[in-house]
């Protein structure tokens, strides 16, 4: 696996069902993988259980980290663990802001512009850039 680009750190307000707790910090980074989409996810869940995420915690509740699989390539696959795209990726200014930063002409596979979602959604969603990409 190698790691591509790194988008800027960003500050977002909590979005879904629980909406009383601390903001958190969301990026976004591009990788070049040869692992099936299952292989990659697993990774990912291993790699928020070393960090200290315990599994079983309320969706949309605090937690110390979150890894997303939002796009891989120009795969589409709805399974009980995955889904991709990602379903919400085209609602969550948090995950578009940091996604059109690496890529401003990014598009999900069915042709649906990120940069239009983007520019289609509501007030709300506070997201403030805090930090450049590394």
């Amino acid at each position: 696996m190698e790691v591509e680009a790194v988008s800027s750190l960003y500050d977002t307000e909590p979005v879904g069902e629980i909406l009383d707790q601390p903001d958190f910090l969301n990026a976004a980074i591009r990788i070049r993988t040869s692992l099936e989409p299952t292989q990659l996810l697993d990774v990912c869940k291993a790699i928020e259980a070393e960090l200290g995420r315990a599994s079983g915690g309320s969706r949309h509740g605090p937690r110390p980290i979150d890894i997303d699989l939002l796009l891989l390539g120009d795969v589409e696959m709805s399974t009980d663990h995955l889904t991709l795209p990602h379903p919400e990726v085209t609602s969550r200014r948090f995950v578009l802001l940091p996604l059109l930063e690496l890529d401003p002409e990014l598009r999900l596979p069915d042709g649906t512009e990120l940069q239009a979602a983007l520019d289609g959604l509501g007030p709300g969603q506070r997201v403030d850039r805090v930090a450049p990409p590394p």
